[in-house]
């Protein structure tokens, strides 16, 4: 009696509490794709009650903090997969689970990285936690997108996620960046740079905002540079069927602006 109560005051601390391990059932995902795995509860030496298990998506993101930038990261989604339960001394328990990835999930382009964290709650213990990299791949459309921009001749210099401006955030802190540089075809010596941010995206359609990098020509564009009034920017939506025209929109946007 006397071991079976000092057994339950180190589980209470977190001392030969439950582990858990998440296995997903692949490594690579698109952005909107369903998810799936098991989690794995291995009991420690003592039973010990399970309030919830959760899921959650993260990602890494740089923000300013005092006038430099910094590393955060910001929860994409957050799903429950189990309801309360006991977890007894050294038993297993498996827990399929299956969710969609959000649309907006940022690639894992640059410096960008994706996670999925396993968090278990344990009443008066230390919640043992999971930590899953994964690699995500851009949507249908996103995919599109960044594949014309480079048939026009642009290479991808750098991609991050970076802290969303306030007229521009929406149900996410961050914004990801896709900062192309034009180094053949028509639009090279034209263009400084072109950048792409997803604003948003659905199965069905993706919003995005072009910042579009003129090249200073004469006095006058030396100016314009040095006001900053060189940067364009368009706003631009485009859905499933106008995946075979995106190569078209392109073009003429960055015709019209270079």
């Amino acid at each position: 009696m006397h071991v079976s109560i000092f057994q339950k005051m180190l589980a209470s601390v977190g001392i030969g509490s439950a582990k858990v391990d998440t296995i997903l059932s692949k490594a690579v995902y698109r952005a909107g794709e369903m998810l799936e795995g098991t989690i794995k509860i291995y009991g420690g030496t003592s039973d010990q009650q399970v309030d919830a298990i959760y899921l959650s998506v993260y990602t890494t993101y740089l923000r300013e903090s005092d006038d430099r930038k910094v590393t955060d990261y910001a929860a994409i989604h957050k799903e429950k997969v189990s309801e309360r339960f006991l977890i007894t001394a050294g038993g297993q328990k498996d827990i399929p689970f299956r969710f969609t990835l959000p649309f907006d999930t940022p690639a894992t382009k640059g410096s960008t990285r994706v996670w999925i964290q396993t968090g278990v709650d344990i009443a008066s213990a230390k919640d043992p936690t999971d930590k899953d990299f994964i690699q995500v791949e851009p949507t249908q459309i996103a995919q599109h997108v960044l594949q014309e921009v480079e048939r026009l001749g642009f290479r991808l210099r750098k991609s991050e996620c970076e802290q969303a401006s306030r007229k521009y955030r929406g149900i996410y802190p961050f914004m990801q960046e896709f900062e192309y540089v034009p180094m053949t075809g028509e639009f090279y010596g034209k263009l400084d740079e072109l950048e792409i941010v997803f604003l948003s995206q659905t199965a069905e359609k993706a919003e995005l905002l072009l910042q579009i990098d003129r090249k200073a020509r004469g006095f006058g564009g030396f100016l314009a540079e040095a006001l900053d009034q060189d940067e364009t920017y368009v706003p631009l939506t485009l859905t499933k069927q106008h995946l075979s025209s995106i190569h078209d929109q392109l073009y003429r946007i960055l015709k019209k602006y270079s």
